[in-house]
């Protein structure tokens, strides 16, 4: 009997793209933990092929680090230990090291880790898998995993996936007509568009003849209530009221989403809603673009500044991503058509 450790230490919306490679390791192990950090645990609780769930602060992956805590290194280590886990495979990013969680595993006595990592790591990983860093975070995450004898199983198209109906909020108020989401946040400052904009772009949508859904988490309750505007026919402003469960749902329901690189466009994307990308080249679109979904992608992917990694931009004024309002809602009519009253909008096929 294998029991795989599948661990992603950073936030719901890399948790998410790591979907296809636990479904990869499902198909062929008894036993599937994942291992991922509080800002994930929520979009852990929604992929397939999950039986145990775990969570740790690497003090090494998040943005706001804590002093390192002694008991809650060693109290990672005993709980994995207590698990039985005969293998461990650790999910990174191209800036991100797998050694200080494989040094944690070894003491927990994981007989076998394997992780995409750079840096020499001589006896930490049994398995060192290098791949390019230009391709997509799905395809990174499954590299490694094929690279263990683990396939996607048959049927399985890759796609992003999470199960419906686990939300334990109440259900959020959806319009009867076909709607369309702005989501204006994204957890990242310098990745989302100006709420200027998404006021404007709320108001045009209304006034071409879509209902409009504005979401975001409690902590962007202001800002959707800004882009939202006044209480008015045409918009419902969601922020707030729905936990990531819930979220799922409202996407699925939508004709598409109008959002930001962050973790709802993913969410967008396993629900198989078409994405209007407002992508702030910070990190390159060939690595967190919507994954296999209709999409279409806006910001200035080329510009001189492109790939700082930067949380807030330098410059001021976020010239990536100075799209316009008319650029947005014509990738929205691309993808969703125009708004019928008596049925959702059949969607328009895009390249993916």
């Amino acid at each position: 009997m294998t029991h795989v450790l599948v661990a992603r230490l950073d936030s719901d919306g890399d948790v998410l793209l790591s979907g296809p490679a636990v479904r990869a390791v499902a198909a062929g192990a008894d036993r599937v933990t994942y291992l991922s950090g509080s800002r994930g645990q929520a979009a852990a609780a929604l992929l397939p092929g999950i039986d145990d769930h775990i969570t740790f602060e690497a003090p090494w992956v998040v943005t706001d680090p804590q002093p390192v805590d002694n008991e809650a290194l060693l109290a990672l280590v005993g709980r994995v230990s207590a698990l039985g886990v005969d293998r461990a495979v650790i999910l990174t990013s191209f800036h991100q090291s797998p050694l200080p969680l494989a040094l944690l595993l070894r003491m927990a006595w994981v007989s076998e880790v394997a992780a995409i990592s750079v840096d020499y790591p001589g006896s930490l990983l049994d398995l060192r898998h290098l791949v390019d860093d230009d391709i997509h975070e799905v395809e990174r995450s499954l590299s490694l995993v094929r690279a263990l004898g683990y396939e996607l199983p048959p049927g399985d198209d890759g796609r992003l996936r999470v199960m419906r109906s686990r939300s334990t909020a109440p259900p959020a108020p959806l319009p009867d007509e076909p709607f369309v989401v702005v989501h204006p946040g994204a957890s990242v400052p310098a990745r989302a568009w100006s709420p200027a904009r998404n006021t404007q772009l709320v108001d045009a949508l209304v006034e071409s003849g879509w209902h409009v859904v504005v979401t975001g988490s409690p902590s962007e309750r202001a800002l959707a209530t800004r882009v939202a505007g006044r209480p008015r026919p045409g918009v419902t402003n969601l922020a707030g009221r729905t936990d990531l469960a819930g979220l799922a749902d409202v996407l699925a329901a939508a004709a598409c989403v109008v959002v930001g690189n962050t973790g709802p466009a993913h969410l967008a994307a396993a629900v198989a809603t078409p994405v209007v990308s407002l992508f702030a080249p910070t990190v390159p679109a060939v690595r967190w673009r919507p994954w296999q979904v209709p999409h279409r992608l806006l910001g200035h992917q080329d510009i001189g500044c492109a790939g700082c990694r930067a949380r807030m931009c330098p410059l001021g004024t976020q010239p990536c991503l100075d799209v316009t309002v008319d650029d947005a809602l014509d990738a929205v009519v691309d993808l969703a058509g125009r708004p019928r009253r008596s049925s959702r909008p059949r969607n328009v096929e895009a390249v993916s």
